[in-house]
């Protein structure tokens, strides 16, 4: 007769453990995996905003500097971007040295010479432009400035950016979904 040890029956467990801490540790490190993706994920769409944020104060900062055309323009006023790059504007001559200086954009046109306010704002423009659709997907954005009700009231603008933004799902049931955020700034040039 064979004899039974007291501790062949405790032989497989130990298998059984192993097997079931690799599940956990592997479904542990597929949740890691998740959580690095939503972060990512998270990081970009927070640089892509703060990247609107700049571009805004940028344009504001070029109107503050230009308030010979600014704050004399006819109101009201607007101004839009597409996402190909395209500028209209309820203002002709802008939107049509805009639309030339665009060519000439990196091209130094104002820089380090005397521009009259006209030519100066629309170089401005035209190089915003450019920035914007190099950093942002798919940008839009506008510039208006209502008519004032007071006489001798300074102008007012709001600058809206908007832009295409992907985000990751939390769960299956999520989608990734196409968002459009959009950014706005009130300015007085």
């Amino acid at each position: 007769m064979k004899r039974v040890s007291a501790n062949a029956g405790a032989r497989g467990f130990s298998l059984i453990e192993v097997m079931v801490a690799v599940i956990v540790i592997c479904v542990g490190m597929l949740g890691i995996a998740k959580m690095q993706a939503l972060s990512l994920s998270n990081t970009t769409t927070a640089r892509l905003r703060s990247l609107a944020a700049i571009e805004a104060a940028s344009l504001a900062s070029a109107m503050h500097s230009n308030r010979q055309y600014w704050a004399n323009t006819a109101l009201p006023f607007n101004a839009a971007l597409s996402a190909t790059g395209v500028i209209t504007s309820s203002d002709g001559p802008l939107a049509v040295q805009a639309t030339a200086d665009l060519a000439l954009v990196p091209d130094n046109a104002c820089n380090n010479v005397t521009c009259a306010a006209l030519p100066l704002a629309a170089f401005d423009l035209a190089r915003w432009t450019t920035n914007m659709t190099g950093l942002l997907p798919n940008p839009t954005a506008t510039i208006s400035c209502p008519a004032n009700p007071g006489v001798n009231a300074p102008p007012s603008c709001t600058i809206t950016i908007s832009w295409n933004e992907r985000s990751v799902a939390l769960t299956q049931q999520q989608t990734v979904a196409l968002a459009l955020p959009t950014y706005t700034l009130y300015v007085e040039p």
